[in-house]
């Protein structure tokens, strides 16, 4: 099982423990809680000469998930797991939409005001010239995963005695995936090298045949619009059979070949024009994430995804993102995984500074107060409330949303439980823009 991590009284951090010796542990009230997520006990005495095991963090950054996992390389036991999940796409979606609001309301003509005359508008209120970007920026969306990374990193090394850190940092090379030719100075000047076409195909289709959907089978890299009629080795012109499916197929086009099946005829089609978004965001973050990583002060590792790959093929194990994290450089041992159970961690921000919320339409249904914070909780805090009186009598857990009356709503796993007093909740774990899932 995924092991309890210790620090003691003097927040130095011990080596984990299994479950079970923290759960007796905290009976015999010689520990208690520290922290839910990461769950974390502190011992109620110091223990200066403890001697404590030296351990590796290691990360798979991913476009939507990005596996970690902690590792005793002396065992090879997996200590600890997780899956932590991006923002970047809807911070993405947020940037587009407050673009498009502000750009209407610039252009916006009303009978309200009049519509500023077009020599003034150039001459009086003139757009300001585009900052000058640092070198080493990247977009909003693209940092977020930066960042997510780096404060996990943080805080398990806070409550672990991480002593390494192995990050994968090369996947998939994108210009020779869009020209196979590329060689000499053009290749010179690309970003990476030594990926595998193989290896992008079998995420981008699901690792199964495009054609009839099997799992679990040999499949061959099959060219949508043959080669005997034109049809180039682009990423874009390439997917995956089955033997028979390619064999069927032959030399005939796509559209011939499907002519009695629309709809996967489209689908094939729309996943073919399938940007490399994904590749592109991982590719864009990883030297960043690499000189994050470096600025805290531990020797960092780097592996590329065909040797993360071979060392999980090696050892017979399934593909997870936290055991591709495990799987991350050359230092892999022998992995012990038996009943690691990953933290599913999602970012979710913050919240919103709007004071106003909106219906559908956009036009406003209620005020939001500036102040967060009532009766020393906040919305987003995770916490256990007993109800021991009243209609609601029972127990629940789950996050809140206050009001300054002191009356919650608590959402837990089975619904929303309305009106429960605030002299009935006591915190769990506070805000943190991230969700959990054990």
């Amino acid at each position: 099982m995924s092991k309890v991590l210790v620090i003691d009284t003097e927040k130095r951090p011990l080596n984990p423990i299994h479950p079970a010796q923290a759960r007796q542990l905290l009976r015999n009230k010689k520990a208690a809680i520290f922290c839910k997520f990461p769950f974390t006990i502190f011992l109620k005495e110091s223990k200066p000469d403890a001697v404590v095991e030296p351990l590796r963090i290691k990360i798979d950054p991913g476009s939507r998930t990005t596996g970690i996992a902690i590792v005793n390389d002396m065992s090879g036991e997996v200590v600890w797991a997780a899956e932590l999940k991006h923002r970047g796409f809807a911070i993405r979606e947020s940037l587009t939409s407050r673009r498009q609001l502000r750009r209407t309301r610039r252009n916006r003509k009303t009978r309200y005001r009049q519509p500023p005359k077009h020599e003034w508008f150039r001459k009086g209120n003139k757009q300001p010239s585009p900052k000058q970007r640092r070198e080493g920026w990247l977009a909003p969306s693209l940092m977020s995963r930066v960042h997510n990374i780096e404060t996990w990193v943080k805080r398990l090394c806070k409550f672990a005695p991480i002593a390494a850190i192995s990050q994968e940092l090369v996947k998939f090379d994108t210009q020779l995936m869009q020209n196979p030719e590329i060689k000499g100075k053009e290749y010179q000047q690309g970003t990476l090298a030594g990926y595998e076409t193989r290896e992008y195909l079998l995420e981008k289709w699901g690792r199964q045949c495009a054609y009839c959907g099997d799992k679990d089978i040999p499949l061959q890299i099959e060219h949508i619009h043959p080669r005997a009629k034109g049809g180039s080795n682009r990423i874009s012109n390439l997917t995956l059979s089955c033997e028979s499916c390619n064999v069927k197929k032959g030399t005939k086009d796509i559209k011939d070949f499907l002519k009695k099946k629309p709809v996967m005829l489209k689908k094939i089609e729309d996943q073919a024009k399938k940007p490399l978004v994904d590749t592109a965001a991982v590719n864009s973050t990883r030297f960043k994430l690499k000189e994050t990583l470096k600025a805290i002060g531990l020797p960092v590792e780097t592996g590329s995804g065909g040797l993360t790959k071979f060392n999980r093929t090696n050892q017979n194990l399934e593909k997870t993102h936290w055991i591709d994290a495990a799987c991350v450089g050359s230092s892999t041992p022998i992995l012990v995984i038996k009943g690691v159970k990953p933290l599913l961690i999602k970012a979710t921000g913050h919240g919103t500074r709007q004071l106003c919320r909106t219906d559908k339409h956009g036009f406003p249904i209620r005020h939001c107060a500036r102040n967060k914070v009532h009766f020393g909780f906040q919305t987003g805090d995770i916490v256990k409330a007993v109800v021991t009186t009243g209609k609601k009598l029972g127990i629940y857990t789950g996050r809140i949303a206050t009001r300054a009356s002191g009356s919650f709503n608590i959402s837990t796993k089975n619904g929303l439980v309305e009106g429960i007093s605030h002299r009935f909740c006591k915190i769990i774990h506070r805000k943190d823009g991230y969700g959990y899932v054990c």
